[in-house]
C-alpha cells in the first residue's frame, strides 16, 4: 500500500503528538454540496450511488478537493448490513429508509444469517478498495458501521422512529428476541469491519446513533455490551500500523466513563457535552472526537471561528482531540460556511500543541 503523507488524524486518536487538530466532517460527503448532488443524480438513486464502486469513490473524494480536511470516510450507509441479511432496503422521498419486511419476532430474528461481507456486502468492499487506491496516501481512509442498537431499531420498527415504540416494547417483553438480534448484528458487524480493514479502511467508527433513546440501565443491556463485543473482535492492526476504533453514542453524554472502559481509542461527542469536561471525566484513556452543533455553520464565518476557538480552548493543550462536527453537516448549509469551520480548525488549533 501506498505511503501515508498525511497521519495526523491516525495520531490524534492515539494521543501521539500532532502539530495542529486534525479536521473532517461527519456527513462530509453529502446533499449541501453541489457536485454530490450532480453525481446522485447520475446514480440515479441513493442506493445505486452506493452500489457503484466508482462513484461511490467520487463522493468520498469531492469535499477532500474542497477542503482541507485530514480524512475521508468511505461513502455507504449504516443499513447496509440489515439489507443484506434480506429485508429489502429502500428509500422514500422525503421519508428516509424503509424495510419490506420487519425483523419483529423471535421467529422473523432466528431467520436472519449472517452476511458475508466478500459476497453480499462486496460492493462495499469494492469502494474501499477503490477510494484507498484512489487518495494515493494523501490521508487516511475510515470505515464505518452503525451499532447493533442502532441497527435493529430500524430493522423492529421497519425504518426510521421518533418514539422507538416498537423496539422498547420488544425490550421490555421480548428481550431474548432482542438480545438475540443484538448478538447477530454484532457478529455481522464484526465481520463487515474487519473485512473493510483488510480492503484497506485505516480507522474504523461505530455510529451508535439512536444510542441516547435509551434509559440509563437500557443502555448497559442493550447497547454498550455488543459494543464492547465488536470493539474486542475487531482487527486492530494493518499495514503495519494500528487502526483506531472511535465509539459515538448520540445523546451519550451520560456514558462516556463506561464507553471509554471498552478499550476504543477514541470517543465521538455530540454538541451537548462540553469537550474540556469530557476529557478531565475520560482522562488519559481515549482520544475525543467532535464537536461542533453544526447549525452554527448557518451563522457567519465570523460566529464560527468564534465557536471554533471556543471549542479548542476548552479541550486545551495536548493531542487526543480530532475536531468535527456534533453529528452530520446539515443539508442546506452553505459549502463555504464550512470551507470557514476548517479553515479556522487549521488556523487556531496550531498554537495548542507546540
Amino acid at each position: 500500500m501506498t505511503e501515508l503523507k498525511n497521519d495526523r488524524y491516525l495520531r490524534a486518536l492515539l494521543k501521539q503528538p500532532v502539530d495542529r487538530t486534525p479536521i473532517w466532517m461527519m456527513r462530509q460527503a453529502g446533499r449541501y454540496l453541489p457536485e454530490y448532488r450532480a453525481t446522485r443524480a447520475q446514480a440515479g438513486d441513493f442506493m445505486s450511488l452506493c452500489k457503484n464502486a466508482e462513484l461511490a469513490c467520487e463522493v468520498t473524494l469531492q469535499p477532500l478537493r474542497r477542503y482541507d480536511l485530514d480524512a475521508a470516510i468511505l461513502f455507504s450507509d449504516i443499513l447496509t448490513i440489515p439489507d443484506a441479511m434480506g429485508l429489502g432496503l429502500y428509500f422514500e422521498t422525503g421519508e428516509g429508509p424503509k424495510f419490506e419486511r420487519k425483523a419483529d419476532s423471535m421467529a422473523a430474528i432466528e431467520k436472519l444469517a449472517i452476511p458475508d461481507p466478500e459476497d453480499e456486502l462486496g460492493y462495499v468492499m469494492n469502494a474501499v478498495n477503490t477510494i484507498r487506491r484512489e487518495l494515493k496516501g494523501e490521508v487516511p481512509l475510515i470505515g464505518f458501521s452503525g451499532s447493533p442498537w442502532t441497527l435493529a431499531t430500524y430493522m423492529v420498527e421497519g425504518g426510521s422512529s421518533k418514539t422507538f415504540e416498537k423496539i422498547k416494547k420488544m425490550a421490555y417483553s421480548e428481550p431474548k428476541a432482542l438480545h438475540l438480534l443484538l448478538d447477530k448484528l454484532a457478529d455481522s458487524v464484526i465481520l463487515y469491519l474487519n473485512a473493510q480493514v483488510a480492503n484497506g479502511a485505516q480507522s474504523l467508527m461505530i455510529f451508535d446513533s439512536w444510542g441516547g433513546a435509551l434509559s440509563h440501565n437500557a443502555y448497559r443491556e442493550f447497547s454498550l455490551p455488543y459494543m464492547q463485543k465488536i470493539v474486542d473482535g475487531l482487527t486492530r492492526h494493518a499495514d503495519g500500523r494500528q487502526v483506531p476504533v472511535t465509539l459515538f453514542t448520540k445523546g451519550g453524554g451520560l456514558w462516556l466513563e463506561a464507553m471509554a472502559e471498552t478499550g476504543c481509542d477514541a470517543l465521538g461527542l455530540d454538541w451537548t457535552v462540553d469537550i474540556g469536561d469530557a476529557r478531565r471525566r475520560v482522562g488519559e484513556k481515549v482520544a475525543l472526537q467532535g464537536n461542533m452543533d453544526p447549525s452554527v455553520l448557518y451563522g457567519t464565518p465570523e460566529r464560527i471561528e468564534q465557536e471554533v476557538k471556543s471549542i479548542l480552548a476548552s479541550y486545551g493543550n495536548g493531542s487526543g482531540h480530532v475536531f468535527n462536527l456534533g453529528h452530520g453537516i446539515h443539508q442546506h448549509v452553505d459549502p463555504e460556511h464550512a470551507k470557514a469551520f476548517i479553515d479556522s480548525v487549521v488556523k487556531h488549533s496550531g498554537q495548542y500543541h507546540k
